[in-house]
């Protein structure tokens, strides 16, 4: 029977701890998170716009260089 009791004080104990670690970490989140210096509006929209011209271009160039290398192996005789 004292085992039992033994069990559930360890139980309840480990639980406790979880929660505690649990609130801590989060604890930990939000002051991290209030440290983090965000970008300005237009900084972003920049970004976004050369990130998506990049993406674009290169796939253009891809789609081209299927286009022509596609070509180049139809005039092989098979």
């Amino acid at each position: 029977m004292a085992n039992n009791t033994q069990k559930q004080v360890s139980e309840t104990n480990k639980n406790k701890t979880f929660k505690e670690d649990l609130i801590t970490y989060f604890k930990g989140v939000k002051a991290e998170w209030s440290k983090v210096s965000w970008p300005q509006k237009n900084q972003i929209i920049f970004e976004t716009a050369v990130v998506l011209f990049v993406v674009i271009a290169f796939t253009i160039i891809v789609y081209l260089m299927d286009i022509i290398f596609k070509g180049l192996l139809g005039l092989l005789p098979h």
